[in-house]
């Protein structure tokens, strides 16, 4: 390797990092969620788009994100602490899923505006993945929230479309729905993700650290999206 090629920053560093992730609170508001002077990561999505089996797949952790057995009836914000030797160097937000149609009309409503002010105010965020059904693609609902975070991606907030269920399509299919998603996706970065085949996942892992640790040269994870 020659010194002018950037490094990939190993998978399993990555990972391991993930793995410290440690529940620190949740916040139904919020003026409920604390203070905080170390980057953030939200993860966003519909409901039923696999945001919690994400989550728990990346931090190697079975019920860190917890699912409801009723989508889109979790409204509160929780955060996990990420960080070695019990010190917090980021923090993971689980924000609740969207769109569930058995949600009464004004608890969807308030959620959004919730997110919304979330999304547009919180001064630490520094980084957001959404997660997208690779079989459905993106939603009204997923546009609204690019339109939200629009001036922040362009003012340098970190943005990642992860397409879960990856392993429901076949090739072809898969590379169709990449290709729309990167059309659509506003600058952020794309790539397909599956719990199940752990397609993406240290891909996924490798691109989480280098946002928070800028300083380690490393090549692109998200290079190479599939």
């Amino acid at each position: 390797m020659t010194p002018t090629e950037p490094v990939r920053v190993d998978a399993k560093l990555a990972l391991g990092w993930l793995h410290t992730a440690r529940f620190l609170t949740t916040a139904p508001q919020l003026e409920h969620l604390p203070a905080l002077d170390v980057a953030e990561i939200a993860f966003v999505g519909r409901s039923n788009a696999g945001k919690s089996t994400c989550i728990n797949t990346l931090t190697q952790q079975n019920r860190l994100a917890f699912a409801s057995k009723t989508p889109g009836r979790t409204q509160s914000i929780n955060l996990f602490s990420l960080g070695k030797q019990g010190l917090t160097d980021a923090v993971l937000a689980d924000l609740p899923g969207y769109g569930y149609a058995a949600v009464p009309k004004q608890a969807k409503l308030r959620w959004q505006r919730v997110m919304a002010n979330y999304l547009v105010s919180r001064e630490n965020l520094r980084a957001v993945v959404l997660l997208c059904d690779a079989r459905l693609g993106l939603t009204e609902l997923d546009d609204i929230l690019l339109e939200v975070i629009r001036p922040r991606v362009e003012q340098g907030l970190h943005f990642l479309v992860l397409l879960t269920k990856a392993d429901k399509l076949n090739r072809s299919e898969a590379a169709r729905a990449l290709s729309i998603v990167q059309l659509q996706a506003g600058g952020g970065q794309v790539q397909m993700f599956s719990a199940l085949k752990r397609q993406g996942v240290e891909q996924a892992a490798q691109t989480l650290w280098h946002w928070i640790h800028p300083q380690i040269p490393t090549a692109n994870p998200a290079a190479n999206p599939t």
